[in-house]
């Protein structure tokens, strides 16, 4: 008899999501039939000159079924908690973007690698995978949710993107292949920190971004690392934005003019993370009442059997 709870949380989840996840499962079933569409699909920096469409293509393509069912499973999951939020418009434009600017950097990335190494494997290594775009993911849920607490790792939401990091990093000294993943990660992760910050429109205000201090780019780091942290982002910052922001009522995001950066609204921010725990609460409601309901039938039938 399967439990009511654990049949709840496996329900809810998103056409979109599901159509996405159904994508993945394709792309890995192909390259297992025929393994020579990884060398069309999957991002080689060597051949992505003529195939340019591997810059799209790669991070929907898992090649082991361990990583095929990560990503199904962290897709389904947090597209759950995410796409109501954004919209399933917004929500596909976010992986879409993310993904590409991703696979750029991871391309840029292993020519550099190899000028620098001289090593041809950089050149000619098969990379792929959806796993950049789950802890892109991930950054959204720490947008949304930071102060939500996981009850069995007592770990605030808002260091998951942090920790996934630290454990790539870590695992990448016990691997021969680490530059497979790792970049994918590294960037997976600032790249959708960097569209939520500055290129997420927001249609009922108007504004782009979240420029919340508790979504800066130091809040990746503990607290005693941001004084360090704080002034280089800042450059970044400038460099990216393209001007200078001035101190004011709304903690510098204003111009020397007097008129607001596009995104500077800390209080639409802080509606963004208020839906965020309301959908979340919703969710949990909607599945303990799924739940409850379950529970009485199970009862009935049981009374009735009797």
């Amino acid at each position: 008899m399967s439990s009511p709870a654990g049949t709840s949380l496996f329900t809810g989840f998103t056409k979109l999501c599901k159509g996405l996840a159904v994508i993945l499962v394709g792309g890995h079933i192909l390259v297992q039939i025929l393994p020579a569409s990884v060398n069309v699909l999957a991002l080689i920096p060597a051949r992505t000159i003529p195939f340019a469409w591997n810059l799209i293509t790669a991070g929907y393509i898992e090649q082991t079924v361990y990583g095929v069912v990560v990503s199904t499973l962290g897709l389904l999951f947090m597209g759950k908690l995410l796409e109501p939020v954004w919209g399933s418009k917004e929500f596909l434009k976010f992986i879409f973007i993310v993904n590409f600017l991703t696979s750029v950097c991871v391309f840029i990335t292993a020519i550099a690698l190899y000028y620098i190494m001289r090593q041809e494997n950089y050149l000619y290594m098969p990379i792929s995978g959806f796993h950049g775009i789950l802890l892109a993911l991930l950054v959204g849920i720490k947008q949304i949710i930071p102060d939500q607490e996981l009850s069995l790792l007592k770990i605030k939401v808002k260091w998951l993107p942090s920790i996934m990091i630290l454990l790539s990093i870590a695992v990448s000294f016990f691997t021969a292949e680490s530059a497979a993943y790792l970049p994918t990660i590294i960037f997976g992760t600032y790249m959708g920190w960097i569209y939520l910050r500055y290129m997420q429109s927001k249609t009922e205000t108007k504004h782009r971004g979240d420029p919340s201090d508790d979504f800066g780019f130091s809040s990746f780091f503990p607290e005693f690392l941001r004084p360090v942290i704080d002034p280089i982002a800042s450059i970044f910052h400038r460099m990216f934005c393209g001007r200078s922001d001035t101190s004011g009522e709304a903690h510098g995001h204003a111009l020397g003019g007097g008129a607001p950066l596009p995104g500077s609204d800390p209080i639409e921010a802080s509606r963004r993370r208020e839906r965020g725990a309301r959908a979340l609460e919703e969710r949990l409601a909607s599945e303990k009442l799924a739940s409850a309901c379950s529970t009485e039938e199970l009862k009935k039938d049981a009374a009735e059997n009797v």
